[in-house]
């Protein structure tokens, strides 16, 4: 089958689903509703007391009474897509721990416009637009995710929400091409709670378990929310690679054919502290801070075969690996009350995060072993603060200006020693490294959200944002950098006159994406067995922002019933393109070896459509069964000017992406099952005039089943990766002396999870 016509198949599933839109039209018209004023919640009235009833109606014998029906719409409370100029997407509590899931990606995955790189079921990077490496901002709280963090080190059960931000805003990090997706942690609640969660799973023979504890609870005007998770996990993953090369010179053809089989396990310990202080004045003292530990270690055995001998090729190889990582972050947040409804909004945190690394590893060769011996040792340490200050200078406008601004720290030590034994051409490459860095940041802002009607809301701000970096090492002298970009951004909500339900969204923004500090840094990465497609890697300090123009448009129809349907356009023009080349170099062995570098080259541009869908089955059918549906598709293009087509594409960007789900509450039974099916298309990508690499289309189906035992107790079942489909990937290098293929298939397995929740 064709690629366009699997394009067009999945674009009927949104055009199905706008049906609902006329669907609803007649009977939206016939009821009536309640809007939400913006930021105000619609408080329900309680029932009419007995005492009230008229004289009248009190001698009346009593007898059923006729109640006439009004249906009251809106928001039960401040509805943050729906009603903020800026366009978002708010994924609730609820929606985060539907599934079970141990880490974020797995949530992240089912969202519009969101993918998850590498093999299912093992994490990877999270995309926007189908972009990752810098192009999406993760962030944490509000605030660019600290260096060394990771957001598997996070249980989806201390997350409050997460935000997935379309359109920059001045406030926030413009360092967000694609967009940005920001994760809330929990927060202190006004009335007691307590909930245990105990959990165990099994993939492919190996089992995990996991529990988390949430207290939370008010005392006088001091309130406080405490969250611990604590996960053990066990996990085997077979793996297996080709390597063929076809030259022109036959001596210099070969095939290698390796399997690898990885057993190991890893254990996590977490807290998230939260306590809120309302002070006499009325100002309000927040304080929030995260600890994680984690551990890890596993057992590799890679064995390879050829059909051409080759002394420098490992052919056996046993390694044995650990990590040990630690994170933590705190911050404090004061909120001032001012004179006249102004308000000042401060924060300051700091954070720490270290990494301890181990690795031996034994391989030998034809005529010779090769023992080596690695330790690696990274701190980040640093600091953020910031602040806001709103003020209603004039009527029907919210302004506000502030700062945003952070150092950090990155020390880093690795060292390795080669033992060498029997005859050949493997040299020992003994090492001993420190390097550090220090990276400044400052930020200043101005923005004004303005009600010019009832129908239509502008948001106009700019921000102004400068990264400092310094660095040194012991194989490099001292190196810095500066960059700064200014960034106006526009955004415009438009309601349209005669529908309570229809809405357009308008964006301009500028937004850039700022090289990592390891991509600055000319410190070079050494490949064991180095070839064109697995090269060694070097920074470069002379790498400067990409920048980008980009226009956001949308249209979104409400229903009565909490039910959207939406579809989003966006588009990006992108200067100083950093492209990744491989060249040859001679190293002090005098052996020839390839290297990766990223380079400023030329321009890019990428264009994309999301479609939205979410509704109850009975928006259509009256007395339908309690069926909710969740649809989403995005198709996404781009275009690097400085690589030759087709398919040069940005940073193998996913053409195609969509998810479907269905969840069901029976009527008899106290009973919620569901399921998710995702889709992720990959296909052939470009990533220089040399190098291509291509991916099979991966599809991923979880499904769940909820039993409520009480209101306090739950059972959760879930099964996720239910087709455990393969994941098959290759990289194609071609010169003038011929080509070099690397495949990789990765099997992965179904995970079976089981949750007990109990709220006490």
């Amino acid at each position: 089958m064709s690629l366009a016509s699997t394009q067009f198949r999945l674009a009927s599933i949104p055009l199905a689903l706008m049906l609902a839109y006329g669907s609803s039209a007649m009977a939206q018209q016939t009821t009536t509703e309640v809007e939400a004023k913006p930021k105000q919640a619609v408080p329900a009235k309680p029932a009419t007391p007995a005492k009230t009833a008229t004289p009248a109606a009190q001698a009346a014998p009593a007898a059923p009474t006729a109640v006439q029906k009004v249906e009251i719409s809106g928001a039960k409370g401040y509805d943050e897509r729906r009603q903020d100029t800026a366009s978002k997407i708010v994924v609730t509590q609820e929606d985060i721990v539907r599934y079970g899931d141990t880490n974020i990606g797995d949530v992240l995955k089912r969202l519009p416009g969101v993918t998850i790189g590498g093999v299912q079921g093992r994490g990877g990077a999270i995309r926007m637009r189908g972009l990752g490496a810098g192009y999406t901002q993760i962030m944490l709280n509000g605030e660019p995710s600290p260096p060394g963090f990771s957001l598997d080190s996070l249980s989806p059960d201390n997350i409050e929400r997460i935000e997935v931000i379309r359109a920059a805003t001045a406030e926030l990090s413009t360092q967000s091409i694609a967009g940005a997706i920001n994760i809330v942690l929990k927060k202190a609640i006004v009335t007691a709670q307590r909930e245990l969660k105990l959990g165990a799973s099994e993939e492919n023979g190996h089992y995990g378990a996991n529990a988390s504890l949430q207290l939370s609870d008010k005392v006088g005007k001091m309130s406080y929310s405490v969250s611990g998770n604590l996960t053990h996990g066990e996990f085997g993953r077979p793996d297996s690679s080709t390597e063929v090369r076809t030259d022109v010179d036959p001596n210099k053809s070969y095939a290698h054919a390796s399997k690898t089989e990885s057993q190991g396990k890893f254990q996590s310990i977490g807290i998230s502290p939260r306590i809120n202080w309302m002070l006499e004045n009325g100002d309000v003292l927040t304080s929030q801070s995260f600890l994680n530990v984690n551990r890890f270690t596993n057992r590799n055995v890679q064995s390879t075969v050829t059909n051409k001998t080759n002394d420098y090729l490992i052919l056996n190889e046993t390694s044995n690996n650990s990590s040990d990582s630690t994170s933590i972050r705190t911050n404090l947040n004061y909120v001032r009350k001012l004179a006249d409804s102004a308000k000042l909004d401060m924060r300051f945190g700091a954070n720490y995060n270290q990494r301890e690394g181990e690795n031996d590893s034994l391989g030998t060769s034809i005529g010779q072993t090769l023992n080596r011996t690695y330790r690696s040792e990274s701190t980040d340490n640093g600091f953020t603060y910031g602040g806001k200050y709103t003020a209603p200078f004039v009527e029907d406008h919210a302004l506000a200006a502030g700062w945003d601004g952070g150092f950090s720290k990155r020390s880093d030590s690795s060292k390795r020693n080669d033992v060498l034994t029997g005859n050949g051409p493997i040299r020992a490459n003994n090492t001993d490294e420190t390097y550090s860095a220090d990276v400044n940041r400052l930020a200043l802002f101005v923005q004004d959200e303005w009600n010019y009607s009832k129908a239509l809301s502008i948001y106009a701000g700019v921000r102004w944002e400068g990264i400092d970096t310094t660095s040194a090492g012991s194989a490099y002298k001292e190196i810095k950098n500066r960059s700064s970009v200014l960034s106006p951004i526009l955004q415009t909500l438009y309601k349209i006159p005669g529908s309570k339900n229809d809405q357009v969204r308008l964006g301009i923004t500028r937004t850039y994406k700022a090289p990592d500090t390891g991509r600055l840094i000319p410190r070079l990465f050494i490949s064991s067995n180095n070839t064109e497609t697995s090269p060694d890697s070097q920074g470069n300090p002379n790498l400067k922002p990409e920048l980008a123009w980009g226009l956001d448009a949308g249209f979104e129809h409400y229903l009565t019933d909490g039910g959207i349907l939406s579809v989003n356009f966006f588009m990006r023009r992108i200067e100083d393109f950093t492209l990744t080349t491989i060249e040859k170099y001679i190293n002090q062995n005098g052996e020839s070896r390839f290297v990766s570098m990223p380079t400023n080259s030329g321009s890019a541009s990428t264009r994309g459509v999301e479609f939205d869908a979410k509704f109850p089955l009975r928006t259509l059918i009256d007395d339908a069964p309690a069926i909710d549906f969740r649809a989403n598709l995005a198709f996404n293009s781009s275009k690097i000017s400085s690589v030759p087509g087709p398919n040069n594409r940005l940073d193998s960007q996913t053409p195609v992406s969509a998810n479907f789900g269905i969840d069901y509450k029976s009527d008899a039974l106290p009973l919620t099952v569901g399921g998710n099916l995702s889709f992720q298309n990959a296909g052939l990508v470009r990533i220089s005039g040399n190098l291509t690499n291509y991916g099979i289309p991966k599809r991923v189906l979880d499904v769940y089943a909820l039993w409520k035992f009480d209101n306090k107790t739950n059972l959760r079942v879930a099964l996720g990766n239910a087709l455990h489909q393969d994941n098959i990937s290759s990289s194609t290098y071609t010169d003038a002396s011929g080509s070099l293929v690397r495949t990789s298939k990765s099997p992965t397995n179904v995970a079976v999870r089981v949750n007990l929740e109990h709220k006490f």
